[in-house]
C-alpha cells in the first residue's frame, strides 16, 4: 500500500517553449513554491537575477539560454514534482526530444504576444505521438498582447488539441491585474512584485465587492469573457486531458508572479502519476514490484571540479535502493551504486531509495549509453530514444598537437551525453560532426576549451545529409559501400552510415539501389 501511494504522488514533467516565452522564469517561481530558493527572478537591489538556477553551465550563464536539460526536483503540498527544464532553442531539439520520453506530461509555455512558434509546433508532435498529456501557459500578460480568444484559436488550430481555459486574465498590459481562476470558481488578485509572492485576495466575480480591487469596465468585461468561455468550450474532463485529446489553459505572467500559483495547484492535482513504460518486450507499469529504468540523458561535468560524468535514469517501475544490485542489459552485468543522486540543477543530494516516476543520476565513467537498461534480472529494452540524422556537418580538428588525448577524451564525453553525432569517413579517416545547427558548434568548441583545456578548430565539409544503411541482402549491401566508398562513414556504434553531399544525390542512391534501406533516425 505504501508503494502505491509512493508512485501516485509523483509528479514528471517537461517544461517546454520557445527561447523568449520565458520558460526558466516559470520555473523559477515552480521552485520558489516548492521552497527550494529564497528568491526568484530577483535580488535584494531589485535587478533581474542574471542566470537561473536551472542554467548551471558557464555557457549557459554567459548567453543566458539553456543549451542542455536541467533536471530538478522538489516536494510540493503532499506531492514529489520533478522537472525537467529543456532547451528552448531550435538547435538544441534533440535533447528535448529524448527529454519527452522520460516524462509523463508536459507544460507548454507561449509567449502571450508572439503565440505559437515553429519550435513549439515541432515538439507538440512529439507529445500528440506518445499522447503526452499537455498543459499550456500563456505567459507575459503584463505586457501588450494579443486577443486572448485569438489566442486560445491559434493555440487550437497550430498544436491540433482542443482547449480549455481553466483561468482568466483580468486585462493586460499596464493595465493587468490577476487572473481569475475558473479550476477553483475564485478570483486571485496579486499585487505585481518581483521581490516576493504577495498574498492573494479571494474575491467571487459576480459579487460587487470586486469593484474594490478592479476597474467596473474591467469587471464587467471580465464577466462577459467568463460566460463567452462557458459557452464557447466544453468543460474540463480530466480522462479527456489524460487523453492528450485536451489541454487546459491557464494565463499570467511568470516574472510578475501572476498566474503560476494556479497553474502549480491546479497541475499536481489533474497532472498523471506515472505511466506504464513501452518495452520493446511487454508494457511495463509502475507499481509492479520489481525495479526498472532507462537512461535518457548523460551529462559530463556537472561539477567542474571533478571530471565526471552522470547519467540520468528515469525509474519506470518499482523501488531503486542504494547499493542494491542491479542487472545493466547492454553490458550483461550486475551492478550497485552507493552514491546515486537527485538534482536540483548542478546542487545534488545522495538518495536511499527513489520509486517509479523519479528521475536519479548515476555515476558514470564510460558505462552507460543512452538508453541503456537497469533491471532486476530481466532483459527488457526500452524504446523512443533515437538520433535523428543531423542537418549541419564540419570536420573536428586538434588544434593542439600537445592536447591530443584531452580533445578525445572530449569529443568521446561530448558525443555520450548527445550534444552532436560523430561519424569517421571511410575513405581519408577523418572525424566528422554532425549537429541539428550552428550554436552546437560553438557549445561543442566552448565546453572542449574550458571542461577538457583542448582547443579545436572546424573545417568545412559540403553535406547534405547523414543517413543509416542495411540491407537484408549482403551482397548488395557489400556493392553499395564499394560504389558510394568514398560518401560512406561509421557512426560510434559501428553502423554503416551513407553521407550524401546533396538531395540529388541521395534520391539517385535511393532510387539505384533499390535493396537499400536508408534510415533518418538511429532507432530502426
Amino acid at each position: 500500500m505504501a508503494k502505491i501511494r509512493e508512485i501516485e504522488r509523483r509528479r514528471t514533467f517537461a517544461i517546454i517553449a520557445h527561447p523568449d516565452a520565458g520558460k526558466t522564469t516559470l520555473t523559477e517561481k515552480f521552485l520558489l513554491f516548492g521552497g527550494q530558493i529564497q528568491v526568484a527572478g530577483a535580488v535584494k537591489s531589485n535587478k533581474i537575477k542574471k542566470t537561473a538556477t536551472s542554467d548551471w553551465m558557464e555557457i549557459e550563464k554567459q548567453r543566458g539560454i539553456s543549451v542542455t536539460t536541467s533536471v530538478m526536483e522538489f516536494d510540493y503540498k503532499d506531492f514529489k514534482v520533478n522537472i525537467l527544464d529543456t532547451p528552448g532553442h531550435q538547435d538544441f531539439v534533440e535533447d528535448t526530444f529524448r527529454t519527452l520520453t522520460a516524462v509523463d506530461s508536459v507544460i507548454i509555455v507561449v509567449d502571450g504576444a508572439r503565440g505559437v512558434e515553429t519550435q513549439t509546433r515541432k515538439l507538440m508532435e512529439v507529445c500528440r505521438m506518445r499522447k503526452t498529456p499537455v498543459i499550456i501557459f500563456v505567459n507575459k500578460m503584463d505586457r501588450e498582447g494579443r486577443d486572448p480568444f485569438d489566442l486560445l484559436d491559434e493555440l487550437e488550430e497550430e498544436l491540433q488539441i482542443g482547449v480549455r481555459p481553466l483561468s482568466w486574465p483580468i486585462d493586460q498590459g499596464a493595465r493587468f491585474r490577476g487572473v481569475y481562476n475558473i479550476y477553483e470558481d475564485k478570483l486571485d488578485l496579486y499585487q505585481p512584485s518581483k521581490q516576493v509572492v504577495t498574498e492573494k485576495v479571494e474575491v467571487r466575480v459576480d459579487s460587487d465587492e470586486l469593484l474594490n480591487y478592479i476597474e467596473e469596465g474591467q469587471a464587467q468585461q471580465l464577466r462577459e469573457d467568463l460566460e463567452l468561455v462557458g459557452g464557447v468550450y466544453p468543460d474540463f474532463n480530466r480522462e479527456e486531458y489524460l487523453n492528450a485529446e485536451m489541454a487546459p489553459v491557464f494565463f499570467g505572467s511568470a516574472l510578475t508572479n501572476f498566474g503560476v500559483k494556479e497553474l502549480l495547484d491546479c497541475f499536481v492535482e489533474i497532472a498523471p502519476s506515472p505511466l506504464p513504460t513501452k518495452a520493446e518486450e511487454r508494457l511495463v507499469k509502475p507499481e509492479e514490484p520489481k525495479f526498472t529504468g532507462f537512461v535518457f540523458k548523460i551529462t559530463a561535468n556537472i561539477d567542474p571540479n571533478h571530471r565526471s560524468c552522470v547519467a540520468f535514469c528515469k525509474i519506470c517501475s518499482g523501488k531503486f535502493e542504494r547499493n542494491a544490485p542491479y542487472y545493466h542489459v547492454r553490458h550483461d552485468k550486475t551492478m550497485r551504486f552507493s552514491s546515486p543522486t537527485q538534482f536540483m540543477a548542478q546542487r545534488k543530494t545522495t538518495v536511499e531509495e527513489a520509486w517509479a516516476g523519479d528521475i536519479i543520476g548515476l555515476p558514470d565513467n564510460g558505462t552507460f549509453k543512452i538508453g541503456d537498461t537497469l533491471t532486476e534480472g530481466e532483459k527488457l529494452h526500452f524504446k523512443g530514444l533515437p538520433s535523428f540524422s543531423p542537418e549541419m556537418f564540419k570536420y573536428i580538428e586538434n588544434a593542439d598537437p600537445m592536447k591530443q588525448k584531452q580533445l578525445a577524451k572530449g569529443v568521446e564525453q561530448l558525443m555520450d551525453e548527445g550534444v552532436a553525432q560523430l561519424f569517421v569517413n571511410q575513405f581519408n579517416g577523418r572525424k566528422i560532426i554532425g549537429t541539428v545547427g550552428q550554436l552546437q558548434f560553438e557549445v561543442i568548441q566552448y565546453r572542449l576549451q574550458n571542461e577538457y583545456n583542448a582547443s579545436c578548430r572546424w573545417e568545412p565539409v559540403r553535406l547534405y545529409k547523414a543517413c543509416w544503411i542495411e540491407s537484408d541482402s549482403k551482397e548488395a549491401l557489400d556493392e553499395f559501400k564499394k560504389r558510394k566508398y568514398q560518401f560512406m562513414a561509421k557512426d560510434r556504434e559501428g553502423r554503416d552510415v551513407f553521407l550524401a553531399d546533396s538531395s540529388y544525390m541521395l534520391q539517385m542512391a535511393q532510387s539505384d539501389f533499390k535493396e537499400i534501406k536508408f534510415h533518418f533516425t538511429s532507432e530502426f
